[in-house]
């Protein structure tokens, strides 16, 4: 083993020892105690080492951000504002000092990035590595998927698909531009944290975050709102960023709108409404299901159990 759970703990404490008028006691203690407001968003999240991620493909450091990202949009998803986070995880027993303070330096800044303090957590040793993440914050009027009206329009922060390209394309080792963006993005997604706030601000009527892929996001919006999401392939493709995604998608063969609708693992913000900001995609219309997606399916990955 090269490391000790009392030195671990120690480097943690200091990598995420930033103080916050709202924690009250953090790292160090059985647990944390913090300041809260009288409605909290809580939200967990579980990252396994060969599903989730793989460290032959990416950095401590990414690895850290990417699934922080992934609790942190789920927050903004609901209308909330992440405040605190507790990270648990399972390590072998192989892994270097410098890779743990790595990962955990990947957390700390993803969290930093919106305001969040990392206040406590839990290692142990497994088999392989696991990482799970909780994130606690302050909601005032939680948007649910459940408030999708007919009439609305549907709304993206920004353009999906971009992780999933850069998964087909990460063991390639390509060295062109659109490549190494998209390679990056599946690494550690960009995630509009700006725009999940402007359609809370906006009183988007429903949201969600698409890491699970766009086309099983809109189905769990159009059913639990009882309503259809009618997507406009149109529309998408006047985005500015298609144009350079399905360059990229024809140079390798690949067919554009799998990635948008069925690739996951882009934090982009899905949101019905009326007169929202954001890239207007489609409608709410009478109905159930999706439209405009068809033939299109997101691999089981993003059905867990399946």
């Amino acid at each position: 083993m090269n490391f000790d759970e009392a030195g671990v703990i120690s480097a943690l404490a200091r990598i995420f020892g930033a103080t916050h008028r709202g924690v009250e006691i953090g790292i160090g203690d059985d647990a944390a105690v913090v300041a809260t407001t009288d409605r909290t968003v809580i939200t967990t999240d579980m990252a396994v080492e060969g599903t989730h991620f793989s460290t032959a493909w990416s950095s401590a450091f990414d690895i850290g951000r990417k699934i922080t990202a992934a609790n942190l949009a789920d927050v903004y998803a609901m209308g909330g504002s992440p405040k605190y986070l507790l990270a648990a995880v399972t390590l072998t027993g192989t892994e270097t000092m410098e890779w743990i303070e790595e990962l955990a330096e990947g957390i700390a800044h993803e969290a930093k990035s919106c305001g969040a303090f990392v206040v406590g957590g839990d290692l142990t040793k497994g088999p392989c590595i696991v990482i799970s993440i909780t994130a606690i914050g302050e909601v005032d009027n939680p948007i649910t998927r459940s408030g999708a009206k007919i009439g609305d329009s549907i709304y993206i922060s920004s353009l999906p698909g971009w992780s999933a390209a850069g998964l087909s394309l990460i063991d390639k080792e390509l060295e062109d531009d659109l490549a190494l963006h998209a390679v990056s993005e599946y690494s550690a997604p960009t995630v509009d944290y700006v725009s999940a706030i402007q359609y809370s601000n906006g009183k988007a009527h429903s949201m969600c975050d698409v890491s699970d892929a766009l086309i099983i996001q809109a189905e769990q919006i159009a059913a639990a709102s009882g309503v259809a999401l009618k997507f406009d392939q149109k529309l998408i493709a006047q985005h500015t960023e298609f144009a350079t995604l399905n360059e990229l998608a024809k140079s390798h063969n690949a067919d554009v709108w799998q990635w948008i609708f069925a690739g996951g693992e882009d934090h982009v913000f899905l949101a019905t409404g009326i007169g929202l900001d954001g890239f207007c995609v489609g409608e709410v219309i009478a109905g159930s299901g999706v439209l405009g997606a068809e033939m299109k399916k997101a691999p089981d990955t993003w059905r867990h159990f399946n």
